[in-house]
């Protein structure tokens, strides 16, 4: 159960169609997979975000890695708080909650993978045990133009979901044809959530949600500036549509200053932001206390972070049941099992030992090999 080596590989694995939101297109996943190897040879796999820069990613995990090596796996909250500390604390001036979420997320993964091997259960037994048995998602339609997200949209309702999350944000004018070609090919039933990802200041988010209630949206999702709580408040005491915060809210501390305030009907919270499995739990017992509901985030990650968060959602009470994952975007995946397609909008809890994934080496080896021979700043 004590940790003898800690590994990090940056990996790319690349889209099936570009992904297209606010801010761009991005072109696939670049994550950072994390092993951690114990003296009885047990090995637990996290991921972190690669991004803005994998090598820059890479260096801080290096050496947030090097206070586990002897430490056991039944230690995480400890191993966790030690490391933050070192990097993020210790020197004055390094504080950085949000960033060393990022940084750390891999590593609380990893660890808690090994600790679920090492004691022969699923990662959730040791968290409390889960309170569901199967964790809804909703479908996350893909394209570039509003016929194409139409399309996508009946494709996932065909298949049993039926909650369709979009991005808009891209201007005004595709914004209000993407919904109501969207609305138009689901059907009234179907629950509709779209997402500008930041792009409206008041002004236009007044505007747009005002225009956008005609087609019975249930939710927006950080309309405005991450920056100011303030202001998505502002939005959400004038918008007859639900407002989600997503960006606004990265832990625990976060969440509290949105619930408090009466920033939001919603949290949309990843373990990556949060900072792993546990900061992810904490922060959704602050938001429980306040009645607000907690929907799994996704980031451009693979089917390592659906496990994990998997675990993770299966033991809070106040889920949405309408949560986000991406891998399924991915042309390929770095685990072969289990098949984390949905069925009927839905993902059973899965049982262990560790997240329940058997890791793919021959596809992370081409996902390492895609990372050095062609990753550059125009290729995600």
């Amino acid at each position: 159960m004590i940790i003898r080596n800690v590994y990090a590989t940056p990996l790319l694995v690349r889209n099936k169609v570009p992904y297209h939101w606010a801010h761009g297109v991005t072109y696939g996943a670049e994550v950072i997979l994390v092993e951690v190897k114990t003296e009885d040879g047990i090995s637990g796999y996290g991921e972190a975000i690669g991004t803005p820069s994998a090598n820059g990613i890479k260096s801080f995990i290096d050496l947030a890695g090097q206070h586990l090596i002897g430490k056991s796996v039944f230690m995480s909250r400890s191993i966790m708080s030690e490391c933050y500390h070192t990097l993020f604390q210790a020197h004055g001036t390094c504080s950085a909650p949000r960033f060393g979420g990022q940084i750390l997320t891999g590593l609380e993964m990893a660890i808690w993978d090994a600790a679920g091997k090492t004691a022969d259960r699923a990662v959730h037994e040791l968290i409390g045990g889960k309170v569901r048995n199967k964790i809804d998602y909703f479908g996350f339609i893909q394209g570039e133009t509003a016929d194409e997200l139409a399309l996508d949209a009946t494709r996932f309702v065909e298949q049993g979901c039926r909650v369709i999350y979009g991005k808009i944000g891209r201007g005004e004018k595709l914004d209000v044809e993407i919904v109501q070609k969207v609305r138009q090919a689901v059907g009234a039933s179907v629950r509709l959530r779209f997402d500008p990802n930041e792009a409206w200041d008041p002004l236009m988010a007044a505007r747009m949600i005002r225009t956008l209630s005609a087609y019975d949206i249930e939710m927006i999702e950080q309309p405005c500036s991450h920056r100011s709580l303030h202001t998505l408040r502002q939005i959400k005491e004038n918008s007859p549509i639900a407002i989600a915060a997503d960006q606004s809210v990265f832990n625990a501390t976060d969440v509290y200053n949105a619930v408090t305030l009466g920033a939001a009907d919603l949290i949309v919270l990843g373990l990556h932001e949060a900072g792993g499995v546990i900061p992810f739990i904490e922060a959704a017992t602050v938001a429980s206390a306040a009645g607000v509901n907690i929907c799994i985030h996704g980031l451009h990650e693979t089917g390592i972070t659906t496990c994990a968060a998997n675990h993770a959602a299966a033991v809070i009470h106040n889920l949405d049941d309408g949560n986000q994952y991406m891998n399924h975007l991915l042309s390929s995946d770095l685990i072969s099992s289990p098949n984390l397609s949905l069925q009927n909008g839905s993902l059973p809890v899965l049982s262990g030992p560790g997240f329940g994934f058997e890791i793919d080496l021959d596809a992370v080896g081409r996902a390492a090999e895609d990372h050095r021979s062609t990753i550059t700043g125009s290729d995600i």
